[in-house]
């Protein structure tokens, strides 16, 4: 049987997959990792970046003595995803990703991030503070402006872009919802089309956020992707 594992996205949780795992695990080995900072895990006094995070998926695929890895990664999962493959090709198979914003630039980081206030959120979105608390613990109002410091790295130097993309030669398949007010159609396409052997789908009627996107839409994607009856 296949390994595969799930990552989040930023400010996400492992558990966002419980949904899926009982039908995938009649495909796969299951595997989740958490990014460090969210959940229990310790939030480093280095900060946060894709290149760490990169780093936490090799180690993690060293650590486990994973090979020929399928990848889903939501959001920032699936761009750290793709730059692991990027640097590390060896041990991944295939990879499929949701919501990944590719068009990361300086302006728009910085618009990402003042998002990020904790106070802000306290006081507009108080149920989400309560859900990243939940989630995140005490902590989450240190990750916010880490996360948002991640994103501002990022518009300043994306790692995946039409130029790194084309080397990327495993098969990946692209994918986000019509109703994404992250993450635009027309970047998702430019990725698709600069990455040699990718395919694309776009989700009707989807949302951003995981917890927003239909089960057996998501599942039924993923048994064609990989081929699984």
């Amino acid at each position: 049987m296949k390994n595969l594992l799930l990552l989040h996205g930023a400010l996400g949780h492992s558990d966002i997959f419980k949904p899926y795992e009982k039908e995938l695990s009649k495909h796969f080995n299951i595997h989740t990792l958490l990014f460090s900072g969210h959940g229990s895990t310790e939030l480093s006094e280095n900060g946060i970046s894709i290149e760490k995070y990169t780093e936490e998926i090799r180690d993690y695929l060293v650590k486990e003595n994973l090979e020929d890895v399928c990848i889903f990664g939501h959001s920032m999962g699936g761009y750290a995803a793709l730059n692991c493959s990027l640097k590390y090709p060896e041990r991944i198979n295939s990879i499929m990703t949701l919501g990944t914003k590719f068009n990361w630039t300086e302006e728009q980081a910085l618009k990402e991030s003042k998002m990020l206030d904790p106070e802000a959120i306290l006081l507009k979105v108080p149920k989400y503070a309560e859900q990243l608390e939940n989630q995140h613990g005490a902590k989450w109002k240190q990750l916010l402006p880490a996360i948002a410091q991640m994103m501002v790295s990022l518009g300043k130097n994306p790692p995946l872009n039409e130029s790194s993309l084309w080397a990327i030669n495993i098969p990946v398949q692209i994918m986000t919802g019509d109703k994404d007010n992250m993450v635009s159609i027309e970047e998702s396409i430019r990725a698709y089309r600069s990455i040699p052997n990718a395919k694309l789908a776009i989700l009707p009627d989807t949302k951003h956020p995981m917890e927003k996107v239909r089960p057996n839409l998501l599942s039924d994607l993923m048994k064609d992707f990989w081929n699984l009856s």
